[in-house]
């Protein structure tokens, strides 16, 4: 997931707004000893901030539905959360996510006078740390207590946080269990290889808290993933060892993200994503289309797309003003269902992704996948061809020539679309995923207990 301000995870911000996951129909819960009281931690809560606003939403939802007490404890902006899960805010005062000059316009700056943390926060990220991370650890020790005291929780749930603070947590004998999506070191890679100046090295460098996730996670008391591709990055950028990280996929809403035959085609190709985070892979799906006839479209659903960004300056480099259309505005998940209905094909031809909820979503609406052969993607999409094709990762011929075989044959593409969606049904279930999670829970619980004093 891209944790930069503003940015979308994998389907989780680009022109989307998402509503809280509502009512399911009832199902008899698991008989448990007793109900683990969880602490789930999002530093940043709301869905479209990213496929971690997602995460958190879903997951609270379906562990509370197996009969646990969980309380969503969240940085601004704030999750969306199903009736009956308690909601706890870490405020900031959001200084890294504007121009000090424009912040200081919708703020009253003499509240930096009297927050250290916040003026911390104003002076580092102007030369480029994101403190974030950092900061909500720090704040959510100093309430834990309180929390603590009052609700006696038996383990906290991390998303991706990774902060200092979590250590503090554990240091009162609550474990602490933390979900790493994917290595953050793989978007500053990505950043790299666009751009390998110094000057560019040195911001990215700064910008991503690496060394400080690195230490946390291994002190930990276990750590989860969403996919095997991310299990085997935690080893490589981490140093854990993969039998020790659990692997918990996401599941996808396949009553919200359903196919809409009513919905006419507008475009052969439709992508969803955050268009500047580097490792999703426009620039390849833009040359791509150029090498494809000149009758075939894309659709872009981005709503960050900046004016002088990535997709501009490669549409014109590659003179494709006419073949391109853009959705850029935030979508409530309706929209946004009846955006991926207006495509033929979904192309994700992202160089990694810890699961890709564009991918996963896609085909919950119906859609075949053209995807690269990268990250989660070969296990999101399959790897027999059925539900859609896997194609080699920075490579724009191989991405043209699928999506030219598979517009040539209609019949063909209807059939995938099923099967896609059957794929999503089967395989990728939130309360599936909700379920897996808790016995890594109670796992930890018992472990914990058992750990001397």
């Amino acid at each position: 997931m891209d944790h930069r301000d503003g940015a979308g995870g994998a389907g989780g911000g680009p022109g989307r707004r998402v509503r809280a996951p509502g009512r399911r129909e009832p199902r008899r819960p698991r008989r448990l000893s007793r109900p683990v009281r969880i602490a789930l931690l999002t530093y940043r809560g709301n869905m479209y901030c990213g496929g971690q606003g997602i995460y958190a939403a879903y997951l609270a939802r379906e562990l509370r539905a197996l009969g646990h007490e969980v309380h969503v404890i969240a940085g601004p902006p704030l999750p969306s959360l199903a009736p009956g899960i308690p909601l706890h805010e870490i405020p900031n005062q959001n200084v890294f996510g504007l121009p000090l000059a424009e912040w200081a316009r919708t703020h009253d700056p003499r509240r930096l006078l009297v927050e250290p943390l916040s003026l911390w926060e104003a002076a580092v990220s102007r030369i480029g740390v994101f403190p974030e991370m950092q900061t909500f650890g720090v704040r959510l020790l100093l309430r834990w207590r309180a929390l603590q005291r009052r609700h006696r929780f038996d383990v906290v749930f991390d998303n991706q946080c990774l902060s200092w603070g979590l250590l503090g947590l554990r240091a009162t004998g609550v474990p602490v269990v933390s979900v790493i999506h994917h290595p953050l070191h793989i978007d500053r890679e990505a950043d790299f290889a666009i751009d390998a100046r110094l000057k560019t090295k040195l911001k990215r460098t700064l910008y991503f808290p690496l060394w400080m996730q690195q230490q946390v996670a291994r002190r930990l008391d276990r750590i989860v993933t969403v996919s095997e591709a991310s299990r085997t990055e935690i080893e490589r950028y981490f140093g854990i060892p993969e039998k020790e990280v659990a692997v918990v996929h996401n599941g996808t809403d396949a009553e919200l993200f359903h196919p809409c035959p009513d919905v006419p085609k507008e475009t052969d190709l439709v992508f969803v994503g955050r268009t500047e985070d580097r490792k999703k892979g426009i620039g390849t799906l833009l040359e791509a289309l150029s090498l494809l006839p000149e009758h075939v479209t894309l659709k872009i659903v981005d709503g960050r797309i900046p004016e002088n960004g990535l997709v501009p300056r490669l549409v014109r480099k590659f003179g494709l003003a006419r073949r391109v259309r853009f959705q850029t505005r935030f979508l409530e998940i309706p929209e946004l269902v009846r955006e991926y209905a207006t495509g033929r094909i979904a192309v994700v031809p992202s160089f990694f992704e810890g699961f890709g909820f564009p991918a996963s979503e896609a085909m919950a609406c119906g859609l075949p996948v053209v995807a690269n052969a990268a990250g989660a993607l070969p296990e999101v999409v399959g790897t027999d061809g059925s539900a859609g094709r896997l194609v080699a990762p920075r490579d724009p011929r191989a991405l043209a020539e699928a999506v030219r075989d598979l517009l040539a044959d209609p019949a063909r593409l209807a059939a995938m679309g099923r099967a896609a969606r059957a794929r999503i049904v089967s395989t990728f279930r939130w309360d599936a995923a909700a379920a897996r999670l808790a016995a890594v829970l109670e796992e930890t619980v018992r472990a914990a207990h058992r750990r001397p004093r």
